[in-house]
């Protein structure tokens, strides 16, 4: 196997006991060992109804038994420093990001407050007005299209929250260049929102310039940058988040809690999946009628010829230059500029698109880590578009040490529902927004409890679900991808929450206070982009890609 180079550069029927039980005795004692789970609901009752129990307690705490108690969010500390933000992007994730850290367009706000008129269930606008205030500015934006860069300021200028014709303050600061913003000793941290080939660059000059760092994800566009990053943030301390919002979902916390006490038995197999059916989750990104020459910095959105050049040193070094293109990369494009995904001379495709919501949320339950091998195949069957990355892609992970399979499928052609599941040895448990748990019939852990008729296999056991009876406002096919993952809200104490909103608040509280910990820094980063990497070069190269982690590299099959 060929080493590769660093480059250093996730009532009825109830019966009596034959003994001395009472006959609604049994019933007070179920729903007592009941309780004492977060919920285990009608759905569970239900069953225990059902069933005609002789001589048993009808107890299952000795087997499976949960914490009762439940992710809070705690008070933000008074009298900490107002922390001055600078961002870089504004674009459509760019919105969302600052939107969730409390800035928004008057334009956006008033949809919110319109459709809230039509329909009780949008709470939106009401949402983000009651949402807690983080104590930052933001001072300065930079956006290399003009329309997305006065979008931004208005935004920022936006601090009162209201819509179309309410009060406005100081508008930030604009940069044409995001050097120029950097240099900036009025920003404190960047919150970085760009094309995927930008990520690595930027983060690294940020961290250099001593800003703190919110990174989109994925965490580097190629496998060399990725190891540099890691360097410069750990070299220059500065604080750093990776932007996997999926790490503040409540139900995620259960699951792990369920997973490290052992109640599915020993994990064999994880299947996780990306479906969407529309083209817009295909990447096919509407052409804004502003966008031309004159309102778009192509040349700094391209790079500079040298940045150009190591792009295709490197591809060309793995037989990948076929990739990429065209070889005038100077002309305007504004299916380039807009549907950038599509192509890998901007893009990590599938893998550091999607797959890494996935892999992260694994690897937050679990703590995978970097997998032993990768495989992918997939291919472009259905948008015929000209694009070079693939609309239809798997990819399976080895882990040995775990004696675990993960196995990742997607395709941009299909909506069909298909869940996050675990598959462990005593019970399967499915996660997103939601967890279920349902009990293996070959169980060796619960094998006493279904031969009692106390536990029922192959049926929804253990159900939680987090505080909400819907979700409101889901207008597109995308968006309901991600609200069926729990990647839009999450459910502390009752309280509805933007999960972004928390995993931008979790990086401001850690940059106030050096003593706590984000939950996606660079450590965690780097075993994402890795595995994304390991994913991609194997579609790329049709080999199998392995991870040799003595020597920190990735290996070809």
């Amino acid at each position: 196997m060929k080493s590769e180079e660093k480059n250093t550069p996730e009532g009825k029927d109830e019966n009596k006991n034959n003994n001395t039980e009472q006959p609604n005795q049994g019933r007070r004692d179920t729903l007592k060992t009941l309780a004492t789970l977060p919920v285990l609901g009608a759905v569970a009752y239900g069953v225990y109804k059902k069933q005609k129990y002789t001589n048993t307690r009808r107890d299952v705490s000795d087997v499976f038994s949960l914490s009762k108690e439940k992710a809070k969010i705690a008070p933000l500390k008074e009298g900490g420093e107002t922390i001055r933000i600078g961002a870089i992007g504004f674009g459509g994730r760019g919105n969302y990001l600052l939107r969730a850290a409390g800035f928004a367009t008057p334009e956006h706000l008033q949809k919110w407050i319109d459709a809230a008129k039509k329909d009780k269930r949008h709470t939106r606008y009401k949402d983000f007005k009651e949402q807690e205030d983080l104590n930052i500015q933001l001072v300065a934006v930079c956006d290399i299209f003009d329309t997305f860069a006065e979008n931004g300021l208005a935004a920022g200028a936006n601090i009162y929250r209201e819509g179309v014709g309410g009060k406005m303050g100081p508008a930030p600061k604009r940069y044409r260049h995001y050097k120029e913003l950097l240099a900036d000793p009025e920003i404190d941290a960047v919150i970085i929102s760009t094309p995927d080939h930008w990520h690595g660059t930027m983060a690294m000059d940020a961290a250099k310039a001593g800003k703190h760092v919110y990174l989109e994800k994925p965490l580097s566009w190629t496998v060399p940058e990725t190891y540099m990053i890691r360097d410069v943030i750990k070299q220059t301390g500065i604080v750093f988040q990776l932007g996997h919002q999926g790490r503040q979902i409540e139900s995620y916390h259960k699951a792990k809690e369920i997973i490290d006490k052992g109640l599915l038995g020993p994990v064999s197999l994880v299947e996780v999946c990306t479906n969407r059916n529309d083209p817009n989750g295909a990447w096919v990104y509407d052409l804004h009628p502003d966008a031309s020459p004159e309102t778009i910095d192509w040349e700094q959105y391209e790079g500079d010829p040298e940045r150009i050049k190591e792009y295709m040193d490197y591809m060309t070094k793995y037989n990948l230059a076929k990739y990429v293109g065209p070889e005038d990369r100077s002309q305007f494009s504004r299916e380039r500029f807009f549907r950038w995904r599509c192509w890998w001379d901007y893009s990590t495709g599938l893998s550091g698109d999607l797959l890494t919501h996935e892999y992260d949320a694994i690897n937050q339950l679990m703590g995978v880590g970097i997998p032993h091998s990768a495989t992918s195949s997939g291919g472009v069957y259905f948008f015929k578009d000209g694009r070079t990355v693939p609309d239809v892609l798997q990819t399976t992970f080895e882990f040995p040490d775990k004696n675990m399979t993960m196995l990742y499928s997607a395709t941009l052609a299909s909506d069909r529902s298909r869940g996050k599941v675990i598959m462990g040895h005593d019970a399967s448990m499915e996660v997103g927004d939601t967890l279920t748990v349902k009990i293996d019939p070959r169980s060796t852990r619960y094998k006493e409890k279904i031969k009692q008729g106390i536990i029922k296999p192959n049926v929804p056991f253990y159900t939680y679900v987090p505080g909400k009876d819907n979700v409101d406002a889901v207008t597109s096919a995308t968006e309901l991808y991600f609200a069926q993952r729990g990647l839009l809200y999450s459910y502390l104490g009752g309280k509805r929450y933007d999960t972004t909103f928390l995993h931008v608040r979790e990086w401001l509280e850690a940059i106030r206070d050096r003593n706590k910990k984000v939950s996606c820094g660079i450590d965690e980063a780097f075993e994402e982009a890795i595995s994304a990497h390991m994913g991609t070069r194997a579609y790329l190269e049709g080999r199998t890609m392995y991870w040799d982690k003595d020597k920190e590299e990735i290996v070809r099959g």
